[in-house]
């Protein structure tokens, strides 16, 4: 599981996990390539000028040891030139390593850009087409770190870590030949020195961040309680608890005080380490080279090529650790992503869908038998033998107190869940046999918590048929009494709501909902508590749009207001998941059922 961290900013974020390298996170995490393979000219291009780039890099050393021993008079062999020629050499081999550092930092950012952009294209893609229970077992949160966190590791593995990987390892193999190929007894010295120092930095490293990640963690824990605190600012005060808050707050604060303080503790041991051991081991080849120069072993060339090699070789081996590190976090986002790829999505178009004649619909709806259970509760029965039949153009209310199952019915009607039991016909037709785009694009909710974009009220009413013309836009409103709050705005339609449209009244949030089903022309309507959270005013003008809305469709009314479903053709009252009682206003109000009592309880507390 990922764990919270606090950025520099103080927003908490969620650390990618880091798994074991084995041989199968490494294939797990071979998906990367899937993605790289319409890029493999290019890629192919970046791992040759990375070999370049590590030929170029280690031939310096060789030629500033020829400009030494060239300078001192020293028998070059093959390579007979003076320190001007052998400078000059230097200079282009300088200025074709920039190049080749150029091509190389494109190349690879190139490949990264377009395989992760094409990756997260097909992240959204397939979480779009989840099925609703995927969301209802997983956090918003998580899933926006699946397509932004685990991505981005997975890019810097392609345009960094891999590249580094490939380009340390060619440093380290070109580099430990060529001080062999110098001095093999100077090799063995330093041989014996560098991996002590390379093993205690490592040891180092993973103490300081576990220090590190607990400092984050005391960090994120008191941008928790910020945010807990101002979220519920109201409970706060009314306790009078502003000293406990403060205190709280205070004491999460030092702790991270005192978790940085010991971080920078190992950090400042940790550098000073390096210092020394990096010192000492360049003291130590330098006071042993002497000596082999002084018995004529080894030229100053030599011994000044070898200490900047050996310089390449430690500073090489010491990155692997941060490299190793990055791996098994790239490979841990590899496997989330891929776990996401391989979840089993709804059978729904991917492209704009022109609806096929076979499946237009005429509004007749027969429900038989349905039993439901939700995936993650099987346990619990929410319905458990429901029949309902609706003629087209219907209206059919369903009532019942809490709990009863009337969302979940709105939740069969749309196949947001298959029933475990029953039959879901339209027009005779088991809704198993419609194409599910085909099916929702001939239905429309209208829900009791309306949510916008965060775009135009246009924008937003055009949602319902996006090529819709501005006259069908303005009309959809008008029948939607609408149009008169939209024209009051200075920008009109183009008016920006604001995220979740948080800067409209739940009344024009409800009536730019109902527009948006109006402009789509459904044969099935669906309303779920359409007016439950609504003042009077507001409901009159929102009731006054849903009557408009429901002419000649068939209409499914959940309602909690029970004077609104008066003149319903059909009230079905659910409890327990059963229907318990059906028939209009008038007959059900004969008997002494369920259905009645409900109008009594409500019209009492008038």
């Amino acid at each position: 599981m990922a764990r919270p961290n606090a950025n520099s900013n103080g927003n908490i974020e969620t650390e990618i996990p880091k798994v074991k390298i084995s041989k199968q996170s490494i294939k797990e995490g071979l998906l990367i390539f899937k993605y790289v393979k319409p890029y493999m000219g290019k890629f192919i291009g970046g791992l040759i000028f990375i070999a370049l780039s590590s030929a170029t890099t280690m031939a310096f050393p060789y030629l500033l040891k020829k400009l030494i021993d060239s300078a001192h008079g020293v028998n070059l062999g093959a390579l007979k030139a003076g320190p001007g020629t052998i400078a000059l050499v230097m200079m282009g081999l300088l200025t074709l390593q920039m190049v080749i550092s150029f091509m190389r930092v494109y190349l690879f950012t190139s490949v990264g850009e377009h395989a992760l952009a094409d990756m997260r294209k097909e992240i959204y893609r397939r979480m779009i087409m989840m099925p609703m229970d995927f969301f209802a077992q997983r956090r918003v949160g998580e899933l926006s770190s699946r397509i932004s966190s685990d991505v981005s590791q997975i890019q810097d593995a392609v345009t960094t870590v891999l590249a580094e990987l490939l380009r340390g390892f060619l440093t380290l193999l070109i580099g430990m030949g060529l001080i062999f190929y110098i001095s093999p007894r100077l090799t063995l010295l330093m041989l014996s020195v560098i991996p002590v120092i390379v093993i205690i930095a490592v040891i180092f490293s993973k103490r300081i961040r576990k220090v590190s990640r607990n400092a984050q963690d005391k960090l994120a824990d008191s941008g928790t309680i910020v945010q807990e605190t101002l979220q519920g600012i109201s409970n706060v005060k009314a306790f009078s608890n502003e000293w406990y808050e403060i205190n709280r707050y205070t004491k999460s604060i030092n702790d991270v005080v005192k978790m940085a303080v010991k971080n920078g503790q190992f950090r400042g041991f940790f550098v000073s380490f390096l210092l020394f051991s990096v010192f000492g081991a360049i003291v130590l080849v330098v006071w042993y080279g002497a000596g082999m120069m002084q018995q004529g072993l080894l030229s100053f060339g030599d011994l000044t090529a070898f200490v900047v090699y050996t310089a390449f070789v430690g500073g090489t081996m010491a990155g692997f650790a941060d490299l190793y590190s990055q791996l098994q976090k790239t490979l841990g986002a590899t496997q989330r992503v891929r776990e996401l790829l391989k979840e089993e999505t709804e059978n729904v178009a991917v492209a704009e869908v022109e609806l096929d004649e076979k499946f237009r619909l005429h509004g007749a709806v027969n429900m038989e038998h349905i039993a439901f259970s939700y995936p993650s509760r099987r346990e619990i029965s929410v319905l458990k033998d429901v029949s309902i039949q609706a003629r087209p153009g219907e209206q059919i209310a369903i009532v019942g107190p809490s709990g009863a199952g009337k969302s979940t019915l709105v939740s069969i009607l749309l196949r947001f869940y298959e029933p475990l039991n029953g039959k879901l016909l339209f027009d005779g037709k088991d809704a198993a046999d419609i194409p599910l785009s085909h099916l929702r694009k001939q239905m429309a909710l209208v829900p009791q918590d309306v949510l916008l974009f965060g775009g135009s009220i246009k924008e937003n009413i055009a949602y319902g048929r996006p090529h819709a013309t501005q006259e069908e836009i303005e009309a959809a409103a008008k029948k939607a009494n609408a149009h008169d709050f939209i024209k009051s705005f200075p920008e009109g339609y183009e008016t920006v709501v604001g995220e979740r449209g948080i800067k409209l009244s739940g009344g024009q949030r409800q009536r730019i909902a109902i527009a948006r089903a109006i402009l789509k022309d459904p044969v099935i309507l669906i309303l779920d508590e359409a007016t439950s959270s609504l003042d009077s005013e507001s409901e009159s003008l929102v009731q006054d749009a849903l009557n408009n809305l429901m002419k000649n469709r068939t209409s499914f009314v959940i309602a909690h207001r029970l004077s609104t479903i008066r003149n319903a053709d059909k009230i079905v009252v659910l409890e327990h998941g059963v229907v318990r009682e059906s028939g209009t206003h008038k007959e059900l109000m004969a008997v002494d059922g369920l259905y009645k009592s409900l109008n009594a309880l409500q019209f009492e507390g008038v």
